[in-house]
């Protein structure tokens, strides 16, 4: 059986789109550069094999910023949402921003990735594996509240 397209949008509306999963991954990223991006103590992405995801409107408010050697992130040029990540290590891949997704998706989160990267005051207990080191990826000790 299919399975149906998640509907999606930033917050003022102007930029929609639809995943259609299955997602190939779901994990909450601690990198510096997405916490600066959404000004939050991590983000939460589902990746989506590119002919899974369609932007359905605002493709035009939609802005782009190469935030990396091997990234772009987009988002709302009128609200500022941030949206999708693309990366030139996996071309075939879009990342979507879990929480800008309205309706549930085939996985909920399964890991955090580059945790060692992550804000000194945030504390996680939730039992998830935790990676970092140099690429992001690599198993890290499990250690309670960290």
């Amino acid at each position: 059986m299919a399975e149906l397209p998640v509907p999606g949008a930033c917050l003022c509306g102007a930029v929609r789109f639809t995943v259609t999963p299955p997602t190939l991954f779901c994990a909450h990223c601690h990198c510096t550069l997405c916490r600066r991006a959404h000004g939050a103590g991590y983000v939460t992405w589902v990746g989506v094999f590119k002919e899974q995801f369609a932007l359905g409107a605002g493709g035009d408010r939609l802005v782009q910023y190469h935030s990396s050697t091997h990234g772009t992130r987009s988002f709302c040029g009128v609200c500022g949402s941030s949206l999708f990540f693309t990366s030139m290590e996996y071309p075939h891949r879009v990342d979507v921003v879990l929480a800008n997704l309205q309706g549930r998706m085939d996985r909920e989160p399964e890991m955090h990735v580059f945790f060692d990267d992550r804000a000194d005051w945030v504390r996680v207990d939730d039992g998830l594996p935790r990676f970092g080191g140099a690429t992001g990826f690599e198993p890290l000790p499990a250690a309670s509240g960290q």
